[in-house]
């Protein structure tokens, strides 16, 4: 069977008890809160990082762990989570996940020391792990009709586009008018609010046997994180630093063997014929930079904001609000355009205009104006941003077996998390080199710290341009395509 005919066949009938949800709108609605708060906790503690620094006492480069806690404890353990989604049923994975990530946020908003703090994080990134899978795994097989899958992949795009400039906002209000404190404790009631919820309107998935691939999950996640802290290690001292020199090549080794084992795994935690499709495997890797570029735009920008412009929190928070408005948009636009642009197109579209953005952002200056500096790359990033995720998830949510619907969405967003968190720590590490190097006033050296990362950042983006040009347009409709045609009646 071809990937079109194997994806309009699941896309008609679904899995046996699988195929329909007896409350789909209520439905999508838990699944979409719970992407907004796993997404939106990638970077709602952005703004309130020089904060929590001053409270709990982190250096420059190690404040950067408070972020890369969380997305390498998510990232690293999503393919385990999406697997459980699969053996264990989605429901059942999502309100275990839930539970995790709602107490860990509650530890973490009671920290008082910075090590109490990352080990919240990392417990809510399990957390997030173990749910985060089921949500497009539900949407995969819970909307058989085509029309209402694309509905919901347009939702679920332009949640996951602008859950990180929300973030950003909320983190802002939360930290000026509260205490950074609350960007934690505000995920408790509503993670009680979707353990009540889930199990009233979420029928159970059908559960298909199988076995925990322990060793593959193990092997990733240490390998990952050794390879992070390398990176965070060499912003600190430099490369030729012992410990760095000793993270990047167990990195290497752990990465090796997390291969080798899931090329012999019987039931791996990544099945390879995942990347059988080049329009798929292209997909992943186009998250992996996008991710990486967006979350160091975040991060520097709010550093840029507060440090260099002296804006409060709030005013940093809001000061998105044009590019969390421009993704919600332009998603929905893409949305429409899919069915005669296609994916591919839609794909360099979107990277170009990041791209565009982050070389204009390479300009920025101590004195630089919001309105005459920053808001116009701001609002070029987001349109890039909502019109590169439709196409993207697109590509990736096509043709995925009904046993592989949790494996396929826990790969896709380890690429955004890992993405962000490598993507993250290349970016730290290039602002470290670049500030020593700098010489002047300190805004002056943060600001060519900052713009350098900028310059790498773009870099990124522009790789994801010439990725989305070796792909290849279907030559006939898909169900996606099908399904986006109708929304544009």
């Amino acid at each position: 069977m071809t990937e079109q005919s194997t994806h309009v066949a699941t896309a008609r009938s679904g899995p046996a008890g699988t195929s329909r949800q007896r409350h789909p709108g209520l439905v999508l609605a838990i699944v979409l809160i719970c992407q907004t708060m796993f997404i939106l906790d990638t970077n709602v503690v952005n703004i309130a990082l020089p904060d929590i620094q001053q409270d709990l006492g982190f250096s420059a480069a190690g404040l950067s762990w408070v972020l890369n806690a969380y997305m390498l404890a998510f990232g690293g353990l999503l393919l385990l989570g999406g697997r459980a989604g699969d053996i264990l049923g989605q429901r059942r994975a999502l309100i275990g996940g839930v539970a995790i990530f709602t107490v860990a946020s509650l530890a973490g908003g009671l920290a008082t020391s910075a090590e109490m703090l990352l080990t919240a994080r990392a417990g809510q990134g399990i957390g997030a792990a173990i749910a985060a899978p089921t949500v497009l795994a539900l949407i995969t097989v819970g909307f058989p009709d085509p029309a209402r899958r694309a509905r919901a992949l347009g939702a679920y795009a332009a949640v996951s586009g602008s859950g990180a400039a929300i973030g950003l906002i909320a983190g802002g209000v939360l930290t000026d008018w509260i205490s950074w404190r609350w960007v934690l404790f505000i995920n408790v009631p509503i993670g009680i609010a979707l353990l009540i919820l889930a199990p009233l309107f979420i029928t159970e998935t059908d559960r298909h046997p199988g076995r925990f691939d322990l060793a593959g999950s193990l092997t990733s996640t240490l390998g990952m994180t050794a390879l992070v802290y390398g990176f965070i290690r060499a912003a600190e001292k430099d490369f030729g630093d012992a410990f760095t020199l000793g993270a990047l090549g167990a990195a290497a080794v752990l990465l090796a063997v997390f291969v080798a084992v899931e090329s012999r795994a019987r039931q791996p935690i990544v099945p390879l014929r995942l990347f059988a499709d080049r329009n798929r495997a292209g997909g992943y890797v186009v998250l992996l930079f996008v991710l990486a570029a967006g979350n160091g735009m975040f991060f520097f920008l709010t550093q840029f904001l507060q440090q260099v412009r002296g804006y409060s929190p709030l005013q940093a928070g809001f000061a998105f609000v044009p590019l969390a408005l421009v993704i919600l948009v332009s998603s929905g636009v893409a949305a429409r355009l899919l069915p005669r642009l296609g994916a591919k197109t839609l794909i360099a579209l979107g990277a170009a205009a990041i791209s565009l953005a982050l070389l204009w952002m390479t300009q920025l200056s101590p004195q630089a104006g919001y309105a005459t500096a920053l808001l116009g790359p701001m609002m070029i990033a987001g349109l890039g941003m909502g019109i590169l995720l439709v196409g993207a998830t697109t590509v990736l949510s096509s043709g995925i077996r009904p046993e592989d619907a949790g494996a396929a969405s826990g790969l896709l967003n380890v690429m955004q998390q890992i993405g962000g968190a490598l993507g993250l720590a290349i970016l730290v590490t290039v602002f470290g080199a670049a500030t020593r190097a700098s010489r002047g006033p300190a805004h002056q050296v943060l600001t060519e710290g900052v713009t350098t990362a900028f310059a790498v950042a773009a870099a990124f983006t522009a790789c994801t341009i010439l990725l989305a040009l070796t792909m290849k347009n279907r030559q006939a409709p898909t169900a996606e395509s099908a399904a986006a045609e109708e929304l544009t009646r």
